[in-house]
């Protein structure tokens, strides 16, 4: 807009002139400009006098500023929202945010990093990882890739002693290891008999099938025994066919250095109700505690068990024979009992858990058969 060379005072002075009586033609003469310009000017300042025009002038200099700030801030508005979302970002996502700010629309470092909420020196010289976290984040990508991240710095605890689970935990996070969980089925509510605790090692042992595929797809069975107490695997068997005689052979080899149990409870499969387990049962004075048909969770350690193995051992491999399927498991089962930390014996391993407490009883808890199995 073209600027007038006449003050609002000067302007308001020719008006004047014109209302004590001195001619348009006259006044526009001396002036040097039209009779139109006079004509518009009497439009906006007819009536006025000096101090109110000086007010217009203010308040048409601030509305135009609010405008001014309006436009600027439904800009600024329109940028955040095309680079963030409603919830708070950390630093590093502000980084990516100021940086898109400035490429897409165009503005200043120093606005943008106002806008987002970050000090430019933090965006200018964002955070080097140490070469501790550097080595810690190969660690918990390389360790166990279906472990959650607790039992991760379980097993990275010996090697980074000066790191807590939280560090861990972002760690974790950033790589995008978590496993997704499976949804549980709802179910009816019932009655359900409550699963006897193990008091030491030996005193109980549970045991159940697991079922899986060669690549060929013949079907193979396993056979997995573990101590309630300890939640130490005694033995897993792999075979096309397991009958009641091959459990009780697998079951002797395994007592020979763990020693008999007290009780064993297993469901009411056909090995288990076969006259050759229940004679092998009654020979070495062992109690057998079969749960209720169509109630796995009575025998809930073992199915516990046997969801990590399937997990982690199961649904990781691809077997394609027998053999090779009988050595990945055995050395899963030893990874299991010797690396693997349990979370309800103390975060460590079961076998260190159980070798001060078989040390200690030796072989008592064969003799010994809870009142609750009476």
């Amino acid at each position: 807009m073209r600027k007038s060379k006449f003050t609002d005072e000067q302007i308001i002075g020719f008006l004047k002139q014109a209302e004590a009586g001195m001619a348009v033609a006259e006044i526009c003469r001396k002036g040097g400009f039209s009779d139109a310009t006079f004509y518009k000017w009497r439009a906006k300042f007819g009536g006025m006098e000096v101090s109110e025009a000086k007010r217009l002038r203010e308040l048409e200099a601030e509305n135009a500023k609010l405008k001014h700030l309006l436009a600027e801030a439904h800009l600024d508005m329109h940028a955040l929202k095309s680079v963030l979302g409603v919830k708070k970002i950390a630093p590093q996502a502000k980084r990516v945010a100021i940086k898109q700010l400035i490429e897409e629309h165009q503005l200043s470092e120093r606005r943008a990093c106002g806008l987002v909420g970050l000090s430019r020196d933090s965006y200018r010289h964002p955070p080097v990882p140490s070469a501790q976290t550097e080595a810690l984040k190969t660690k918990i990508v390389h360790v166990r890739r279906r472990f959650g991240y607790r039992r991760v710095h379980d097993l990275l605890r010996p090697e980074f002693p000066g790191v807590n689970h939280k560090r861990v935990y972002r760690l974790y996070s950033a790589a995008d290891l978590a496993v997704r969980k499976r949804k549980k089925v709802k179910r009816p509510v019932g009655e359900r008999t409550p699963l006897s605790t193990a008091r030491q090692v030996n005193e109980v042992w549970s045991m159940d099938f697991v079922s899986d595929s060669l690549a060929n797809g013949r079907r193979i069975k396993c056979l997995t025994v573990a101590d309630d107490y300890s939640h130490e695997c005694a033995d897993i068997a792999v075979d096309y066919g397991i009958s009641g005689l091959y459990v009780t052979r697998l079951l002797d080899q395994a007592a020979r250095f763990r020693g008999y149990p007290a009780a064993v409870r297993t469901d009411n499969g056909p090995e288990f109700t076969s006259r050759v387990f229940i004679g092998w049962a009654q020979e070495h004075g062992i109690q057998h505690i079969l749960i209720e048909p169509g109630r796995p969770m009575q025998n809930g350690y073992i199915e516990s068990f046997n969801g990590k193995f399937r997990d982690e051992c199961l649904n990781e491999h691809w077997f394609q024979t027998l053999p090779q399927a009988r050595t990945e498991i055995a050395a899963w089962r030893r990874d299991y009992n010797e690396v693997r930390p349990h979370s309800s014996i103390g975060r460590v391993p079961p076998a260190q858990f159980a070798e001060p407490h078989r040390r200690s009883t030796g072989d008592a808890a064969r003799h010994l058969i809870p009142t609750e199995f009476h």
